[in-house]
């Protein structure tokens, strides 16, 4: 490593999941013997550089206490908020009095199991002196359409430059804590924590990951991502 910022891992997990059709949000299913947030957590937890978790829960959530890290002395539980940016957003209120302003934040979706290590290392590395910070992604490999919002084909857009955004998303505590504040001062719900960072005029870094870093959203994502999680041998014994 080429920095001596301190890295921290956020987790916003106070979604509920309606996509899936669960009684239980998304991130408490069963993936394998175990919760999906389980399996997202492992590599934080263990992961030597990073020095701990914040995890944003939602304020009547009912699943966290039974989880194998809801104890852990590395993981610090937060509220979570309406949105995912709100969530992101308590989650770095919840590391000041621990963090530094210039210490590393990886912001990364609870319901995304099949982080490889050797792509977070990567990021790290990569954006270990990067004046923005960045984030995984892939590079669009289908032809992608646009609608004009009646499901009918409006526009082909050129795939050459387009790419899938994933987490983890790494910035600076403090570029990330104003660049969320000041876009939900704007009333704009950011998706992501690099488009509040793009709203302050910055380009952050992408750097390619894998493809089987899938989001679970719907019910088939479950055994897609029990295969992944085999074909990397994270399901031993």
């Amino acid at each position: 490593m080429k920095t001596t910022s301190a890295l921290w891992a956020v987790l916003p997990a106070a979604g509920v999941g309606r996509r899936m059709g669960s009684a239980i949000p998304k991130q408490y299913l069963e993936l394998a013997g175990r919760k999906v947030i389980e399996h997202t957590l492992d590599l934080f937890v263990t992961h030597a550089r990073i020095r701990g978790v914040v995890v944003a829960l939602d304020a009547a959530d009912a699943h966290w206490d039974s989880t194998l890290y809801a104890d852990h002395p590395k993981v610090i539980r937060t509220r979570g908020g309406a949105e995912r940016c709100h969530s992101v957003l308590n989650a770095v209120a919840a590391l000041e009095g621990r963090a530094a302003e210039r210490d590393w934040v990886l912001v990364h979706d609870a319901a995304r199991p099949c982080l490889r290590v050797e792509d977070l290392d990567r990021l790290i590395e990569q954006l270990s002196d990067d004046a923005v910070g960045g984030l995984l992604g892939i590079q669009v490999r289908d032809t992608m359409k646009r609608t004009g919002g009646d499901e009918r084909i409006d526009a082909t857009l050129d795939r050459a430059r387009l790419w899938h955004a994933y987490t983890p998303q790494m910035f600076r505590l403090g570029l990330l804590r104003q660049a969320l504040s000041e876009a939900l001062a704007a009333n704009h719900l950011v998706t992501d924590d690099a488009s509040a960072v793009e709203r302050l005029g910055h380009a952050p870094r992408l750097i390619e990951g894998h493809a089987d870093n899938i989001k679970i959203t719907r019910a088939e994502d479950l055994p897609l991502a029990r295969f992944f999680l085999e074909q990397q041998g994270r399901l031993l014994g």
